[in-house]
């Protein structure tokens, strides 16, 4: 049987011809080094033998693979070498090298901050400190932390789940009020989703703080550990949208594309600090059924929390399910944004105002269930529709469409609409500013959009370049 042959792999591995061949190449290795050689011919021998290691690189010779190690990875002329030798040699067949590394190697505040100090701003090089600009307002992720606690004050059976990822995701903070309640699962996105999963049949409530990019790993198991058996996960999606200094990697692009259109998920995202904390509620009093929400990296806007209904300890209050909200009335053009988005509509709404143009600015909230009695009145309502969100084609602008379309709403031929989405590539570090602008998202670009749908092109070129004179 297959596994039979570990029984006695000691032997076979002295047996083997390659490995005699191996601890030939690695005396061979030395000539080329400097300091005491005769050490070093004798620790590059054990690594041969993967003796260093005792029983771990057994198992690796077992599947056929040459072991080597473990090696100092920051010793980079010991590195170069044996890289060297392996590339040169022709007849072992593949190679196993076993690298140790420490995150930060040399610079003590990296290597004390497990989490933090991947992607930096610019810092002090003595303390680590990072140099962010003073706010006012918290972070996100921090509001969101915070009004996880308010309501797990209220209720013992919510528990916070994370990947590794405490301090990213706010949960530290949950745990510094609830240790018991907080379950680090490890860099394993999947078991987090399917342990969520597990907790919510027994009758808990379980919130997986997960960023947008990294719960593309535990996709398999939102379909059929969470979604399939309709269970009440709440999902907290970090990193949503662009995150400047964090990078491509980070972005959270994706996310509604991936949820909403998997059966029995509902999926909203806020506009700003207050409507995450009433997000947060809105998930936690949603147990029929698997719910998630957005937010971005970065912080607060700056809203008065109490005049829009959160408590001072950032307790919200559960919102109506599929239904968004008309931030401003106008009458020439809607403007739906998503998430964050909402904000640049205002903007744009403010500037189109000086062209003349009556702007509707509606939050949507939610993108499944989709508000679709507000969508229909808009249709009917305005000459222009335009969607505005933070994320990949086939989100919010993909599901207002499909709608539109199914209900017959585009078959006059007077409603034009224009989704305005993340363009169809990645987009690299740099100012959230820049991101945007990139990305096409800004508020001048939105109001810009606007105009070109109007018919208005020359204005459309003026508002993005506010001091451009013009030619009458």
């Amino acid at each position: 049987h297959p596994v039979g042959g570990l029984s006695n792999p000691l032997a076979r591995i002295q047996a083997n011809k390659p490995l005699r061949e191996l601890r030939e190449i690695a005396k061979d290795v030395t000539r080329g080094l400097p300091g005491p050689i005769p050490d070093l011919t004798a620790k590059i021998d054990e690594y041969a033998r993967g003796m260093i290691s005792g029983s771990g690189s057994t198992l690796f010779e077992e599947l056929g693979l040459y072991y080597i190690g473990p090696v100092d990875g920051h010793n980079l002329d010991e590195l170069t070498t044996i890289l060297k030798e392996v590339k040169n040699t022709d007849s072992i067949g593949p190679v196993l090298i076993h690298i140790m590394t420490e995150k930060g190697s040399g610079y003590l505040p990296a290597m004390e901050a497990s989490d933090k100090m991947h992607g930096v701003s610019s810092y002090d090089v003595t303390t680590g400190k990072q140099n962010k600009p003073a706010t006012k307002t918290m972070s996100y992720t921090n509001y969101f932390a915070d009004s996880l606690i308010a309501e797990a004050e209220r209720d013992s059976r919510i528990i916070g789940i994370h990947a590794a990822m405490g301090g990213g995701t706010g949960l530290n903070r949950f745990e510094k009020r609830f240790e018991e309640r907080t379950f680090d699962v490890g860099i394993a996105e999947q078991h987090a989703v399917t342990f969520a999963a597990g907790l919510a049949t027994e009758g808990l409530i379980p919130m997986c703080a997960i960023y947008s990019t990294f719960l593309q790993r535990g996709y398999d198991q939102i379909v059929h550990d969470v979604a399939l058996q309709n269970l009440p996960v709440r999902f907290a999606l970090d990193r949503a949208g662009l995150v400047g200094a964090d990078g491509a990697t980070h972005c959270g692009a994706f996310d509604v594309a991936y949820l909403a259109c998997v059966p029995n998920m509902v999926v909203m995202a806020p506009s700003n600090e207050a409507e995450l904390c009433h997000m947060v509620a809105t998930s936690i009093a949603i147990d029929d059924r698997p719910s998630a929400f957005r937010f971005p990296r970065g912080n607060g806007i700056g809203v008065d929390m109490q005049a829009l209904g959160v408590a001072s300890n950032y307790k919200g209050t559960p919102l109506e399910v599929g239904k968004g909200v008309v931030r401003r009335e106008g009458t020439d053009v809607a403007l739906v944004g998503y998430g964050q988005s909402v904000n640049a509509c205002l903007a744009a709404a403010e500037m189109l105002s000086e062209h003349n143009i009556s702007v509707t600015v509606v939050d949507a909230r939610f993108c499944k269930p989709l508000d679709t009695q507000l969508i229909r009145r808009l249709a009917k309502e305005h000459g222009a529709m335009i969607t505005v969100e933070e994320g990949s084609v086939g989100g919010f602008g993909s599901h207002v469409l499909q709608f539109l379309s199914l209900e017959g709403l585009l078959d006059d031929g007077k409603l034009k609409v224009r989704p305005m989405c993340l363009p169809d590539r990645f987009i690299e570090h740099g100012s959230p500013a820049e991101q945007i602008a990139e990305a096409g998202l800004s508020a001048s670009q939105v109001a810009s959009t606007v105009l070109s749908v109007l018919g208005r092109s020359r204005d459309s070129l003026e508002v993005l370049q506010p001091g451009m004179k013009r030619i009458s």
